[in-house]
């Protein structure tokens, strides 16, 4: 069984990853992964209940982070989502209200004592006005710490704040367990609100569902009815305007216009569309009216499917998140000890127990890992997210680890390198007894019954030239060989050479063609001629394989065709190396040789064939106008069929796996450092809340760089 969940209101990313573990360890649950940067729990599982489910999990939340909420997870159309949608911790306006007043009162405090030999104040005014800022300050998170020990709950950030703010009044440090709290407070609010303000805009970028449908009523004259998107049903008609985003997938019925694909397919080049022109949602209409029918709805339509693969990405976490969420288990505790080791063995040596509690309780205050846990999430979703905006769909963050590292890259040519648009080339017969239109009529009668792009193309040119094609009595296909039928009584052969060494076929020609696909045909075992299709490859196949090996990664094709022909387009491309005349059973083994001799691989095709070959590579990227099957095995999809975004999304996997790591290695130096400034009587309190929520915010907006970084 599987189920999504919403943990609302779950902002503390050390407590999400305690919860996590928690309901991983629950009886039945198979497998739980939380996003923070979603809100979303995605379990698997067997569980007979599902509100006892929800109530295990709600017990498990209140134990560990007060004001979580356990909700059934039901996507709401755009428009609600912008009216109601944005996260909203529970009491922020008491809390802002109490921080303000009481950040107030210590800063015009503070400005006083500033004058203090001039105005004078007495210790029963002053110590009055630090109790007042402190309660107010810190009432909230010394209930919390209160709750949570008698749950069993120690080392979370509200025991720690509260043992460090509480000792430094213990040892007369009352301005400082003040300014800590305030401060504490103050950086936790902004914490929060990057943390919303960056997770809001990455789910704007890659939600691109319309708030709004304009559908026409066909029983009342054609009236425009505007309504919610998710009401909108199969086969009816809906208006779209100029700027109009088109809103679900559909058939263009009435108008001609320009289609921008931009937003889902990085496609920055206008498309034409007419009547019949089939439409994608998520994409802006620039110029005319158009009424189109709906194919789709919404759940069905690509701004869903895209919105879908974006949000299972972001619970697909990736290594370097699993390390560190091991990593803040036992990072909390050992900061502890040091603390109490700090504050007992030098004052037991020197007698200044005042100094180095005071050392002690500043590495209290940075020994929460929030900056590790939150950051390293926030900067893969951030990854996902910019890949989504240029037409490449990532399904997880351990996909963006294994890119990151990629050493070469395997592509499949036909409609990968090249456009996969065959068109016959020339037609050779052999002798004066045998006419084009003859050998056209044969290849054509059994090529007519395969979808191959090759065979399309043989059909198309009969029809151009206006061949009469023969009606076929049998065909069979043989993989890798090609095609034999039946037509008036004589056997044809339409194929490779591979087809007719089989079928010992006589007097075909031993020379391959220069470039392009042959296709010999034999009637009987007599060989009658060859069709010769041209396959160019795709405008930008150079330019992107030249961007590849820039970054010094290896290029190799992987082709069917004869070796004169790959080596023409490799000759055009620029590609490292060949692999020809390769059946389909013998990709997936060249894939794994190359792997054995650059190192990690990723491969990209197109076709149905290619799945197993996109399973078995390091990283599989389909080209989104390919095979279904493809796009569900490729761990990278497409949705545009450029080669340029494969280095781009490298290149990007790259600067996001370096963004995370910046976060781990800048994180775990300044705690270090502040530690050590501590030990050496450098560092106060103010330094530690520097280190603790200061450091939070530069992470997460370190993380939110990459949404933006450009192709």
């Amino acid at each position: 069984m599987e189920e999504t969940l919403l943990l609302q209101d779950l902002n503390c990313a050390n407590c999400a990853a305690k919860i996590e573990d928690r309901i991983r360890k629950m009886d039945g649950i198979e497998t739980a992964n939380f996003a923070i940067a979603t809100h979303q729990l995605k379990l698997t599982g067997s569980w007979s209940d599902r509100e006892a489910l929800k109530q295990d999990i709600q017990n498990i939340c209140d134990a560990i982070e007060e004001g979580v909420t356990v909700a059934d997870y039901e996507r709401k159309s755009k428009a609600v989502m912008d009216d109601h949608g944005h996260s909203h911790d529970h009491g922020s306006d008491a809390v802002t209200i109490a921080v303000i007043v009481a950040g107030l009162l210590f800063m015009a405090y503070e400005a006083l004592t500033a004058f203090y030999p001039a105005i004078g104040m007495p210790e029963s005014i002053e110590k009055p006005i630090y109790y007042i800022a402190y309660v107010i300050l810190a009432f909230p998170v010394l209930r919390i710490a209160g709750r949570n020990i008698l749950k069993g709950e120690v080392f979370d950030e509200n025991f720690l704040m509260s043992i460090a703010t509480l000792g430094a009044i213990a040892i007369d440090a009352l301005p400082e367990a003040v300014g800590v709290i305030l401060f504490y407070r103050i950086g936790e609010f902004f914490e929060h609100k990057a943390t919303d303000r960056s997770r809001t805009e990455i789910m704007n970028a890659v939600d691109m569902r319309p708030q709004e449908v304009r559908v026409v009523d066909t029983c009342c004259g054609g009236e425009i009815v505007v309504m919610a998107p998710e009401k909108v049903e199969v086969g009816w008609t809906v208006e779209v305007r100029p700027g109009d985003l088109i809103p679900l997938d559909g058939t263009v019925l009435e108008g001609e216009t320009r289609i921008n694909t931009a937003p889902v397919t990085g496609e920055p080049v206008p498309v034409r569309a007419v009547a019949g022109t089939q439409l994608m949602s998520g994409c802006i209409n620039e110029s005319g009216r158009i009424t189109m029918r709906v194919d789709k709805v919404l759940e069905e339509s690509m701004v869903t499917k895209i919105l879908d693969a974006v949000e299972n990405a972001a619970s697909s976490k990736p290594k370097i998140d699993r390390f560190i969420t091991r990593f803040a288990r036992v990072y909390t505790p050992i900061v502890v000890v040091l603390a109490i080791t700090v504050a007992i063995i030098p004052s037991l040596i020197t007698g200044d127990w005042n100094k180095w509690i005071y050392t002690a309780l500043t590495f209290l205050v940075i020994s929460c890992p929030c900056a590790l846990v939150l950051s390293v999430p926030l900067a893969f979703f951030s990854g996902i997210g910019n890949a989504s905006k240029h037409g490449i769909l990532l399904k997880g963050g351990r996909v963006i680890e294994a890119l990151a590292n990629v050493k070469a890259v395997a592509l499949d040519k036909t409609g990968t390198i090249t456009s996969g648009e065959f068109k016959v080339n020339t037609v050779e017969t052999v002798g004066s007894h045998v006419s084009e239109a003859h050998l056209l009529s044969m290849a054509a009668a059994i090529e007519a019954v395969s979808t191959h792009p090759i065979a399309t193309s043989i059909v198309a040119e009969a029809k151009n030239r206006g061949v009469t094609v023969e009606a076929f009595d049998f065909v069979q296909e043989l993989a890798g060989e090609g095609m034999v039928g039946m037509t008036n009584g004589q056997q044809v052969l339409v194929g490779n050479r591979r087809l007719m060494e089989r079928y010992e076929v006589q007097g075909y020609p031993t020379d391959a063609a220069e470039y392009g696909t042959e296709v010999l045909v034999a009637e009987g075992n007599m060989y009658i001629g060859r069709i010769i299709i041209a396959d160019e490859p795709r405008p930008d196949s150079a330019e992107a394989i030249t961007d590849l090996n820039r970054q010094n990664i290896k290029t190799i094709m992987l082709t069917g065709d004869a070796q004169a022909s790959a080596d023409y387009i490799a000759k055009q491309t620029g590609v490292s190396a060949v692999r020809a005349q390769l059946l389909p059973q013998d990709k997936l083994s060249a894939v794994q040789g190359v792997r054995s001799e650059y190192g990690p691989t990723m491969f990209v095709g197109d076709g149905i064939n290619d799945a197993p070959v996109l399973a078995g590579a390091d990283v599989g990227g389909a080209m989104g106008s390919g095979a279904d099957a493809a796009i569900e095995a490729a761990d990278v999809v497409f949705m545009r069929p450029s080669l340029k975004a494969i280095a781009h999304v490298i290149d990007l996997s790259k600067a996001t796996l370096s963004v995370a790591w910046q976060n781990v290695v800048f994180a775990i130096a300044v705690k270090i450092i502040i530690m050590a400034m501590g030990l050496m009587g450098y560092a106060s309190m103010w330094w530690a809340v520097f280190g603790d929520t200061g450091v939070s915010i530069l992470c997460i907006l370190n993380s939110i760089r990459i949404l933006n970084r450009k192709g």
